[in-house]
C-alpha cells in the first residue's frame, strides 16, 4: 500500500514539474525523493516525506541547501545542528547525522541531492522531536496523559527555508523553559564525568557514621568531592587530616549529597545511600536523558499562578508567577494504585468533605472491618445509600446482610460524612478529570514524616490544606485565611468556586536542577524511568536501576 501511494505521489510530482525537469538537478532530487519513499517502512515516516515531496514540487524543485554544484554554508549548518542533537538527549542518527557527514566530505555533485533531501528530513524530524518529544507519552507509560500539540513538519521546511539564522530557528522548538536548559547543561556534565572515568562502587560493610575511621572512607571523601557536594576547603583530609575518618565537614557533606537524592539525611552511609552512591555514571546519564524528554512534553507555559506535583519526589510546590510560594510534602498512590500523569485546572475546594468510597475500596478494605466490628460504620460516621443513583435511599445497616458481598459486587453507596476521622480530612481541593484523583487534607498525619510515600488508593493527600486553600482562595473575595478556619470549625460541608480556575500539573520527574545548579535524582517508584527507556533508547537501555 505504501508503495503505491508513494509511486503515485512520484508521478504526479512529475508531471507537476514538468519542463523544468530538464535539467539535471532537479532530475536527481525526484530521484533521489522517489528512493526515500521506497525505503520507507513507517506511515508517519511516508507522511513527512509527502511534505517534503509537496514543498520542493511547489518550489520548481529547487533546493534549499545546495546549488547544482556545491554545498552551501547552511547545509553545513544543519549538518552541525543535527550532530550536536546528543546535547538535548536526542540521537544524531535518529536524523541521519551519520549519513549525512560523509556526502558533506565527498564534495561530489552527484550526491548533492541526497545531502539536500537528508539535511532537509532529517531537519524536520529534529524539530518535531524538539518540541514535541520522541516518543508519545502513553506507548511508554499507559498512566502519562501528556498532550503535546503535534508539530506541522510542513511548516517546519518552509520555515527553515526562509530564517536568517538556523540555530534561532531550532531554538523556537526547544523546550523554552530555565528547567530544561539547566538539565542539558547536567547531562554535558554528567557525560564529561563519564570521559572521565565515571566511579568504581564503593564496597559494602557496616554502615558509616561520624567519628568512625574506615578506608572506605576516604572513597566517600573523593566521590563526593566529584560531585561536588565537598568542597576541597572544607575537605580537612587534603590539608594533612586522616582521610578515612569520618568527621563533621563528611556528615555536612553526606547530607547534602542525601538531599539530592532524596534520601533520609542522617549524615550517614547506610545501605540505601550507599546504593545511591553506587549508582553508575551511565544510569544518571540515561536518567537524565529520560527527565529532558519528559520537559518536552510538558507545556512551557505552566500557568501564572499553579500547582506542580512531583510523584517521584513525593512533594508539591505552589508557584505565584517565578517564585515558589509554598512547598509541602505529599503521599501519593501504592504502587499498584499509582497516580497517574496528567494536567487539569483546580475549579473548587470542599471545606469538611464528604468521603464517596469507591466500590472497590469499600469491598476490599472497609467490608472485613465491618465484619469484624458491627458498629464500625456509626463510629466512623458513614452512612449507607441504595446505590449510586441521585435519588437513592439512605439504608440502616444493620438491615444488611454484609458476609453476601465478600466476594461479590458491592452494591451500596457508603459516604463517610465530615469529621475528624473522615479519610479526607477537612479540605478537599477538586480539579475534575476522568481519573477522579484530587489533592486532599488526611488524618493520618505521621505518614508525612516517611522518606518513602506511597500509601493512598491513587489521590494526593497533601502535608499543609490550610496553607494551601489559603493560596488557592487568595484570589476568591471574602475568603481569608480566618474564615476557611471558621468553616473548618463549623464542621458543615461548604463548597467553594474558585474565582479563577488553578492549574494543576501531576508530573513524575525522576531528575531536575534546582535554580543554585543543585543535580537531583529520585528513585523510579512507578518503574516509569525503566519504561520509557525501552521506548525511547531500546531493550539496550542501561539496566542499571536507581
Amino acid at each position: 500500500m505504501l508503495r503505491r501511494v508513494r509511486s503515485s505521489a512520484i508521478a504526479l510530482l512529475l508531471l507537476a514539474a514538468g519542463p523544468a525537469l530538464a535539467a539535471s538537478f532537479p532530475e536527481q532530487l525526484v530521484s533521489e525523493l522517489d528512493a526515500v519513499a521506497h525505503a520507507t517502512q513507517t506511515e508517519d515516516a511516508a507522511a513527512t516525506l509527502g511534505k517534503l515531496f509537496k514543498f520542493y514540487s511547489e518550489r520548481g524543485m529547487a533546493p534549499i541547501w545546495v546549488t547544482p554544484q556545491e554545498a552551501t554554508a547552511r547545509a553545513f549548518e544543519v549538518a552541525a545542528i543535527l550532530a550536536a542533537a546528543d546535547h538535548d538527549g536526542l540521537d544524531p542518527d535518529d536524523y541521519g547525522a551519520a549519513a549525512i557527514d560523509p556526502l558533506l566530505s565527498a564534495g561530489r555533485s552527484d550526491l548533492l541531492a541526497q545531502l539536500e533531501v537528508r539535511l532537509s528530513l532529517g531537519l524536520m524530524k529534529f524539530a518535531a522531536d524538539l518540541a514535541q518529544g520522541r516518543v508519545t507519552p502513553q506507548v511508554a507509560d499507559l498512566e502519562t496523559f501528556a498532550f503535546r500539540e503535534e508539530v506541522d513538519k510542513a511548516a517546519v521546511i518552509a520555515a527553515a527555508a526562509e530564517a536568517s539564522s538556523l540555530s534561532d530557528f531550532v531554538a523556537k522548538y526547544r523546550p523554552r523553559t530555565p528547567r530544561y536548559d539547566s538539565l542539558k547543561q547536567a547531562l554535558a556534565r554528567y557525560r564529561q564525568l563519564a570521559r572521565s572515568g565515571g566511579w568504581a562502587p564503593i564496597p559494602g560493610g557496616p554502615s558509616l557514621k561520624a567519628g568512625t575511621s574506615d578506608p572506605r572512607v576516604g572513597l566517600v571523601r573523593a566521590r563526593l568531592r566529584l560531585w561536588g557536594d565537598l568542597a576541597a576547603q572544607d575537605d580537612r583530609a587534603l590539608s594533612g587530616g586522616d582521610p578515612d575518618f569520618y568527621d563533621e565537614a563528611l556528615v555536612k557533606a553526606v547530607i547534602a549529597m542525601q538531599l539530592r537524592h532524596g534520601l533520609e539525611t542522617d549524615g550517614a552511609i547506610g545501605q540505601l545511600t550507599l546504593e545511591a552512591f553506587n549508582v553508575p555514571v551511565e544510569a544518571r546519564i540515561e536518567q537524565i536523558i529520560l527527565n529532558l524528554e519528559r520537559r518536552r512534553w510538558m507545556p512551557d507555559d505552566l500557568g501564572a499562578r499553579y500547582v506542580l506535583v512531583n510523584l517521584a519526589d513525593f512533594t508539591l510546590e505552589v508557584v505565584d508567577g517565578s517564585q515558589t510560594v509554598l512547598d509541602m510534602r505529599v503521599v501519593i498512590g501504592k504502587r499498584y494504585n499509582k497516580t497517574p500523569v496528567f494536567s487539569g485546572n483546580m475549579t473548587y475546594l470542599e471545606i469538611n468533605p464528604y468521603w464517596h468510597v469507591p466500590p472497590n475500596i469499600a469491598r476490599k478494605e472497609l467490608l472485613p472491618k465491618i465484619l469484624k466490628n458491627a458498629s464500625f460504620l456509626q463510629d466512623n460516621k458513614f452512612e449507607v445509600f441504595s446505590d449510586w443513583s441521585s435519588d437513592a435511599s439512605v439504608i440502616d445497616p444493620v438491615t444488611i446482610d454484609w458476609a453476601a458481598y465478600a466476594g461479590a459486587k458491592f452494591p451500596y453507596k457508603l459516604r463517610q460524612n465530615p469529621g475528624d476521622g473522615n479519610a479526607l480530612g477537612r479540605i478537599k481541593f477538586m480539579f475534575p478529570n476522568r481519573y477522579n484523583v484530587y489533592l486532599h487534607d488526611t488524618p493520618s498525619k505521621s505518614l508525612f514524616n516517611r522518606q518513602r510515600r506511597d500509601f493512598s488508593y491513587g489521590c494526593i493527600r497533601v502535608e499543609r490544606p490550610v496553607e494551601m486553600a489559603e493560596f488557592v482562595l487568595a484570589k476568591t473575595p471574602g475568603w481569608t485565611l480566618e474564615k476557611i478556619k471558621a468553616t473548618i470549625d463549623s464542621g458543615e460541608r461548604t463548597v467553594v468556586p474558585l474565582a479563577k480556575p488553578i492549574p494543576v500539573h501531576i508530573s513524575y520527574l525522576t531528575s531536575w536542577v534546582t535554580n543554585d545548579g543543585t543535580v537531583h535524582f529520585r528513585k523510579d517508584i512507578y518503574d516509569r524511568d525503566h519504561a520509557l527507556a525501552e521506548a525511547l533508547l531500546g531493550p539496550r537501555a542501561s539496566r542499571e536501576r536507581y
